[in-house]
C-alpha cells in the first residue's frame, strides 16, 4: 500500500506547482469559474477548499485578532489583495452556512490538440448560467400572472425578431446588388 502520498505532481517542481495552485485559485477567485486539465481541476479543489473555509471562520469569529490571523493565512497562499477582499467581502458572505463542497468539476470532454481532459471548475454559489435561467423563468412567470397569460408576451418576442432577421436579410441583399455594379464602373 502506498502511504502519505496525496496530491498530483503534475509533472512540476514543488515551487512551480504552489505558483500554479495559487495562480489558479486566484483566477477562479475573481472569475468564479475556470477552464482546465482535469487534474489541475482536482488538485486546485483540495488547494482552494481550506482557503475559503479560513475565509468564512475569519467572518462568523468572535475574536477580531483571530480573523486578522486567517487573512493572513489566506495571504501566504494566494498573495493578491483584489482576490482576498473579493474572498472575504463577497464569496465568505455567500458560503457561510454551506459545511463544505465550495467548488464543483465538471468534466468537459478532450482538447483536440493533445487530447488532455478538461473540466470546468466554478464556484457552487456563483453558478451563472443557472441563476439567469431562473430569472428569466420567475419573470416570465410574474408578467403571466399579471396580464392573465404568459403566450403572448413569447409571441411579441418572436415577432420582432422576425421583423430584425428580415429587416437584415434586406440590408444584405441591397449591398449585395451594390458591388457589382460598382465593380462596372471600375473596369470602364
Amino acid at each position: 500500500m502506498i502511504h502519505r502520498r496525496k496530491g498530483r505532481k503534475l509533472k512540476r517542481t514543488a515551487t512551480h506547482r504552489k505558483a500554479l495552485l495559487s495562480n489558479l485559485s486566484v483566477s477562479l477567485i475573481k472569475h468564479k469559474k475556470l477552464k482546465t486539465t482535469l487534474a489541475k481541476a482536482k488538485e486546485l479543489r483540495l488547494f482552494i477548499e481550506p482557503i475559503i473555509t479560513k475565509s468564512r471562520k475569519a467572518l462568523s469569529s468572535d475574536k477580531p485578532e483571530f480573523g486578522v490571523h486567517l487573512r493572513r493565512e489566506v495571504n501566504k497562499f494566494l498573495q493578491d489583495k483584489g482576490a482576498i477582499t473579493t474572498l472575504f467581502n463577497e464569496i465568505a458572505p455567500k458560503v457561510a452556512n454551506r459545511n463544505g463542497g465550495y467548488t464543483r468539476v465538471l468534466k468537459m470532454g478532450r482538447r483536440l490538440g493533445d487530447g488532455a481532459e478538461l473540466a470546468m471548475i466554478e464556484l457552487v454559489d456563483y453558478n451563472m448560467e443557472q441563476a439567469a435561467d431562473k430569472t428569466e423563468t420567475a419573470e416570465k412567470e410574474t408578467k403571466g400572472k399579471t396580464k392573465g397569460k404568459t403566450t403572448k408576451p413569447a409571441a411579441k418576442t418572436t415577432k420582432t425578431t422576425k421583423t430584425a432577421k428580415t429587416k437584415k436579410a434586406a440590408a444584405t441583399t441591397e449591398t449585395k446588388k451594390t458591388k457589382p455594379k460598382k465593380k462596372k464602373e471600375a473596369a470602364e
